[in-house]
């Protein structure tokens, strides 16, 4: 396999060569009999995540169709195998004596830290401070964005936190269970999103994560009826991706983002992947 080591990765890194390691680490995933956690899935992704958070200038929309075809398998071979390490872990630290003090066994739980802290600081810029109702749409096993939100950045605030795996959900509530004042503040429910209308009226700000709606189209459509039904001068975060981070999880570009007033886009630039796209809903 080609290395980088003589590439400084301060500058950016040659498109061939990253989708050329790329493609080569899809072929080798799409033949794994299981995307499970083991020693062969943790290191094949944990490559991955490396390769994808090097500085690249990859346009996703100028690529060959046959790159765009490997990039959707190559989200949702990833985004299972996410789900299937959430799950796991979510198991695992639900058996403990007091779940939320064990956390950060979870081996992304540093990255959800400095995610939440960078959506935080973006929602109170632009005027979302302790929002009382907070819909999280997509919270899976380990819903640590909301668990990290409500404990360090939004003390009283609500949050409905949306599924559409009751499995899912069932370890998010035993992780909660161990704190009465957490628990009596988070719900978990197992709806499609899709399925929400009138109710998405009650919040304050609602966050959508980065693999609910994993195609182009299925996100515009949810992106849309989120926007049909929540309330006027609401927030909605979006996470997104940019560059070669965007073999991990869908983008959403501006063009998608229709009759919403964009507040702000911002793109990290060190291991957090996700894009955080701030929107609100215009007062009639």
């Amino acid at each position: 396999m080609a290395s980088f080591q003589n590439i400084d990765i301060e500058t950016h890194v040659p498109s061939e060569l990253l989708i050329a390691q790329i493609m080569r680490l899809h072929a080798s995933i799409s033949k794994l009999e299981s995307l499970r956690p083991s020693k062969q899935v943790n290191s094949l992704l944990t490559h991955l995540v490396k390769l994808c958070t090097l500085p690249s200038s990859i346009d996703i929309e100028a690529l060959p169709q046959e790159v765009k075809n490997m990039r959707e398998s190559l989200i949702k071979l990833s985004g299972h195998a996410e789900g299937l390490l959430e799950l796991e872990f979510s198991t695992l630290i639900s058996l403990t004596p007091m779940p939320l003090n064990n956390l950060t066994l979870f081996p992304y739980y540093g990255n959800y830290v400095k995610l939440a802290n960078l959506e935080n600081k973006i929602l109170k810029e632009n005027g979302v401070v302790n929002p009382k109702k907070v819909a999280f749409v997509g919270s899976g096993p380990m819903p640590l964005t909301s668990i990290i939100m409500a404990t360090h950045h939004m003390e009283s605030t609500h949050f409905d936190n949306f599924d559409i795996d009751e499995k899912a959900n069932e370890m998010a509530r035993k992780i909660v269970a161990c704190d009465g004042g957490l628990e009596k503040r988070m719900k978990f429910e197992t709806q499609d999103i899709m399925e929400v209308r009138e109710r998405l009226g009650e919040y304050d700000c609602i966050f959508l994560a980065a693999l609910v709606g994993m195609t182009k189209e299925a996100k515009v459509k949810i992106l849309g009826h989120i926007r049909k039904y929540m309330k006027e001068g609401g927030a909605l975060l979006v996470r997104s991706a940019k560059g070669a981070r965007a073999f991990l999880y869908p983008i959403v570009e501006e063009h998608d983002i229709l009759n919403f007033e964009l507040l702000t886009i911002f793109h990290p630039t060190n291991e957090v992947i996700n894009s955080v796209v701030l929107l609100r809903k215009p007062k009639a």
